[in-house]
């Protein structure tokens, strides 16, 4: 089983933040070999590692899209092959790095946007083309724990954002 370090771009890392996905689609590594996935950011980061399933995915083993690590190389993007020195030195950093998940609880999430509209069908149609057009690069989520509403805080493109137009 070989080890590698698959480098994606800062694009892709970013869709990685967004969306919820057990897989990065789009590898050649044999089924069963282990990566560490690294985005080409500003400075590298490890966001995960993972298993090749033989299907063209890596499989997540371990999760750090909320915890990146440091990554201490600079690679181009694309597969490269690690030896095991240097993959389980990483890995051993990205172990200490990861404490135990916490337990799932349950969280509001709202889009909010003033319509309007003739009927209330109109306004959930200009609704739903205002999140497609807008999407996640423009469009604040807002998110606190349920029953904690004084919580909420807003968050664009995964990260979150301040909303308040009298703060910087």
């Amino acid at each position: 089983m070989a080890k590698w370090a698959v480098v994606v771009s800062g694009e892709r890392y970013e869709q990685e933040r967004l969306y919820a996905s057990p897989v990065v689609p789009g590898t050649t590594l044999p089924a069963g070999d282990e990566a560490l996935l690294v985005a080409a950011v500003e400075p590298p980061v490890v966001f995960g590692v993972a298993r090749a399933d033989g299907e063209g995915h890596l499989r997540y083993t371990v999760d750090l899209i909320a915890a990146p690590v440091p990554f201490g190389g600079s690679l181009e993007q694309g597969e490269h092959r690690l030896d095991e020195a240097a993959f389980v030195a990483v890995a051993r950093e990205v172990t200490s790095a990861t404490k135990q998940p916490e337990a799932k609880r349950t969280w509001l999430v709202s889009v909010d946007l003033p319509i309007e509209a003739a009927s209330p069908g109109e306004a959930v149609r200009e609704f739903w083309t205002y999140v497609r057009d807008l999407g996640p690069a423009e469009l604040p989520a807002f998110v606190w724990p349920a029953g904690d509403e004084l919580a909420m805080q807003a968050f664009v493109l995964g990260a979150e954002a301040n909303q308040d137009p009298e703060e910087d």
